[in-house]
This record gives C-alpha cells, structure tokens and sequence, in this order.
C-alpha cells in the first residue's frame, strides 16, 4: 500500500474540518476524493502533505508515519502536491518554474525529469522562457501539473485541475492524467467534476461534511443512484 490514511481529524480553530476520516492510494492506482465545496477535500490534501497539522489519526506513505512531518520533509519522500488555483510564479519563465519543481532531485536527474514533463505537456516546451504570468489558464495548469512531475513522485496529489477550463481543455487534462498514471505514477484526485473524476479513477470516496460518506470502485459509484442524483445531475 503506497498511502493509507487512518481516522484523519483536523481542526480549524474551534471548528472541526474532518471528522475520523480514512482511505488508502495503492501502487499506480488512481483514487478520487468527490464531494460538495466545503466537504474536506482540499484540507485532506493539504493535511496528507504536512501543511495542515491533523488533531489525530494517522497517515502512512510506503509504511511510513508522515503526520509528524513537515511539508517539505513529505515532499522528500516522493509525494507532490499540486494545489488548486495553479500558483505559478508568475515573473518566472516556464523553464524557472519547472526547476523549482525539482529542487528534492539530484541535478543529474533535471534533464530527464524536464524531458518527461514535456512529453506529456508538449506545450510547454515551446514557451520554455514566457513567464508562467501570461500563460493562459489551461496552460498554467498544465505548468503546476509539470512542476509537481518534476519532483518525480510516487503518488501526485492533484487538487480541482479542471477548474475554470473550458470543456475541451478538461478532456485534454484528464487524458493527461490518465497518461501520467500509465506512466506508473499513482494519483489522488480532488475533482468537483465528479462525472470526470468516477470515469478515469478506479476507486472513489464521497467526503461529506468532513466525513467519508460512501466509498468503493469508481465504476459502482457512477452507477449509485445517491451520487448519480448528488453529484452527477442525473
């Protein structure tokens, strides 16, 4: 088991976020967290990749408790993280943010982590030197995308990529997340498309209000008629 997350609590304040939340991410799977804005998704990731100090509970990467460790020591271990919104930097080229990606990395492993990322985002190979600031949004995301392949990870943590893209570019995303993981890069998704998120994962957890409300393969849930009526319109 690559990740496994035990009755994960986490506190904001006086205010409880999660509430006993656990799942696990095994070898070159692809696992997808689903849920209404504010059921936890995002301060699941953020707790798993030591942003977020939990209140209790238990998370463990290739057998190892991480829930002490800080941020950067997590992303040592081979997990990046890939946080909504984007953030590039915005007054670096693409070249800049892609090696900010890949400060974990030996310098003898830059090159081919860089050819890598460009054969899955061809795109940015041709604005190698244009500031991540006026990249457009699809082109930004596939920048955060890249930069969290260079760290070259065991597990990739992605936070709503699809956000704001329009629907040609979401397919194009999710193909490449679908790529990416064929390449055996296992992968936790956090998707408010939840239609996109159960069609290319394998497994799935409904989060709602801090709590894992239903769990089980993608391809059964996409059939359940609770999240058929909660998060797939039908």
């Amino acid at each position: 088991m690559l990740l496994q997350v035990r009755d994960l609590a986490v506190d904001y304040g006086a205010i409880r976020a999660l509430h006993g939340v656990s799942f696990e991410v095994n070898e070159g799977e692809i696992v997808t967290l689903v849920g209404a804005n504010g059921a936890g998704k995002s301060t699941t990731l953020r707790t798993v990749s030591g942003l977020v100090k939990p209140a209790s509970g238990e998370i463990a990467f290739e057998g190892r408790r991480i829930d002490g460790m800080a941020g950067h020591q997590v992303a040592r271990l081979g997990l990046a993280h890939v946080p909504e919104g984007r953030q590039p930097f915005a007054h670096l080229t693409v070249r800049e943010n892609l090696l900010m990606g890949a400060y974990t990395r030996r310098s003898s492993e830059v090159a081919p982590s860089m050819d890598r990322v460009f054969k899955s985002f061809p795109r940015l190979g041709e604005r190698l030197e244009q500031t991540g600031g006026t990249l457009s949004g699809g082109e930004q995301q596939m920048l955060a995308m890249g930069r969290g392949l260079m760290a070259r990870p065991r597990l990739l943590m992605l936070d709503e990529p699809s956000m704001g893209l329009s629907p040609i570019l979401v397919r194009e995303i999710f193909a490449i997340i679908e790529e990416i993981n064929r390449q055996g890069t296992a992968i936790l998704l956090v998707e408010q498309n939840a239609f996109m998120a159960l069609r290319v994962a394998h497994r799935a957890y409904v989060l709602e209000t801090g709590r894992v409300a239903i769990s089980g393969p993608a391809a059964e849930l996409r059939e359940d008629p609770r999240v058929k009526s909660a998060y797939l319109g039908e």
